[in-house]
C-alpha cells in the first residue's frame, strides 16, 4: 500500500500515458483531457492515500469522476445555449493542446468512434469507454455512477449499439457509403474532378444558417458550384468520418471530438448524389441519430 504523497506521484507518472488516453476517450478533447488530468493530481495530492491498495485502479477513479463532472457540465451548457436560441455550440476549453497531436489522437482513436461518442449520455459514454475500452469492471464504474452494476451493463450495452451501428436492412446501403466515401475523400485531398464525377448535373445543396454562418440558410445549385463550396470545408474534412444519419448513410464532422456538421446525402439511382444537407445549428443536430456503421 502507498502512504505517501511522493509514493503516489510517482505513481501517478507512471500511469500518465494510460490516464491521459482514458481522459481523452471520455471527453474526446485533447486540452480538456490535460484539464482532467490537472484537477485529478489536485484532488489525489489532497487525498488520504494510505489505505489505497489499488493506486492505478483508484487513479483511474478519480480521473473518470472529473471527466463524469465535466461530461455533465458540457451538457447543461449545451441543453442551456439550445434554451436561450443560440445557434453556438459552447466554448471548447483546453485550447492549448497541439493541434498536430490532436489529430494524431483522434486518427489513431477513430474519428466516426469520437463523433458517436459525443452523442452519448455522460452515464453511457462513461460506462462505455471505461469497460469497452479500457476493462474497467462494471462494479467499479456502477459506483461512480451510483448506479446498480445491471444498470451500468445495460448502459453500455446502449452506447456499444450505437457506435457498433445496427445493420440497415437499404440494400443500397454499401453504394452510398461507397460513393460517401470518396465523397469524402476528395474533399480531404482536393480532387476537384472526382468530386464532380460523383455529383448528378441536377446536384442542389442546402446549408443551415450555423454552416457559414449567414443570416438565413443558403441554397446553392448545379455541379460546379456544389463541388466548389466541397472544396472550401477542405480543414474540415480531416475531421469528418462516414456514419449513419437517421439510418441514412451521411458525414458527421467534429472539432475536439464535438459534433458540430452533419451531412445528409440524396442519390439517384445510377449512384450520383443530388442532394446535400448541411446541418450545423445545434438544435437540429440534437435532433439526429447518428450511429456508427457496422
Amino acid at each position: 500500500m502507498l502512504g505517501r504523497s511522493d509514493d503516489m506521484a510517482r505513481r501517478f507518472e507512471l500511469d500518465r500515458p494510460r490516464l491521459r488516453a482514458v481522459a481523452y476517450r471520455i471527453l474526446g478533447s485533447l486540452g480538456e483531457a490535460d484539464d482532467a488530468l490537472q484537477e485529478a493530481w489536485l484532488r489525489a495530492d489532497r487525498a488520504d492515500t494510505s489505505e489505497v491498495a489499488n493506486p492505478s485502479g483508484w487513479l483511474t477513479t478519480v480521473v473518470a469522476r472529473v471527466c463524469l463532472n465535466l461530461l455533465r457540465t458540457r451538457d447543461t451548457r449545451r441543453e442551456e445555449s439550445l434554451d436561450d436560441g443560440s445557434r453556438t455550440q459552447p466554448a471548447v476549453t483546453g485550447g492549448g493542446a497541439d493541434p498536430a497531436e490532436e489529430v494524431q489522437l483522434a486518427d489513431e482513436v477513430g474519428i466516426a468512434l469520437l463523433i458517436v461518442l459525443d452523442t452519448l449520455g455522460p452515464a453511457e459514454r462513461l460506462a462505455f469507454v471505461l469497460h469497452d475500452m479500457f476493462d474497467v469492471p462494471f462494479d467499479d464504474i456502477a459506483a461512480m455512477l451510483d448506479k446498480t452494476p445491471a444498470a451500468t451493463r445495460q448502459l453500455a450495452s446502449r452506447a456499444r449499439r450505437r457506435v457498433r451501428g445496427v445493420p440497415a436492412p437499404d440494400p443500397d446501403l454499401p453504394r452510398r457509403r461507397r460513393a460517401v466515401d470518396a465523397y469524402l475523400a476528395a474533399t480531404r485531398g482536393g480532387d476537384f474532378d472526382a468530386l464532380v464525377a460523383l455529383l448528378h448535373p441536377d446536384v442542389v445543396l442546402h446549408a443551415d444558417a450555423a454552416v457559414v454562418p449567414t443570416p438565413e440558410p443558403v441554397t446553392v445549385g448545379g455541379v460546379e458550384r456544389v463541388a466548389r463550396g466541397a472544396m472550401a470545408s477542405m480543414g474540415r474534412a480531416r475531421a469528418a468520418a462516414v456514419v449513419l444519419v437517421d439510418g441514412r448513410v451521411g458525414m458527421a464532422m467534429a472539432e475536439h471530438g464535438r459534433l458540430r456538421v452533419v451531412l445528409r446525402f440524396d442519390f439517384a439511382t445510377d449512384g450520383r448524389i443530388t442532394g446535400i444537407d448541411v446541418i450545423a445549428e445545434p438544435d437540429r443536430l440534437n435532433e439526429l441519430d447518428i450511429t456508427g456503421i457496422s
